[in-house]
């Protein structure tokens, strides 16, 4: 089990901490810069999607959340309201 844990530690470090010491010295295009900020959007939402279609009595309350929460999230609205805000949403559609 030691054995397990140590060579998961070490594929670890070796995928995640030294490519940071060689992709720290290059350029790279701004469309890629740009490309490469979306990535945490994306998984997300890929995240959170199927738990808007199944947390609730029916999809469509799900996709209505969704779409209310995008709504108070385009306005800037702190993380905490834009949760809180939706849950109230959500609760009073049902």
């Amino acid at each position: 089990m030691i054995m397990l844990v140590i060579a998961l530690f070490l594929v670890t470090i070796i995928t995640r901490i030294l490519p940071a010491f060689f992709v720290g010295g290059l350029q790279f295009p701004q469309w890629l810069i740009t490309l490469l900020n979306y990535i945490p959007y994306a998984a997300l939402g890929v995240l959170i999607f199927p738990g808007l279609l199944t947390a609730v009595e029916t999809p469509m309350q799900g996709i209505l959340g969704g779409l209310f929460a995008m709504v108070l999230a385009i306005f800037r609205v702190p993380l905490f309201f834009v949760v809180f805000g939706t849950i109230i949403f959500v609760y009073f559609l049902i």
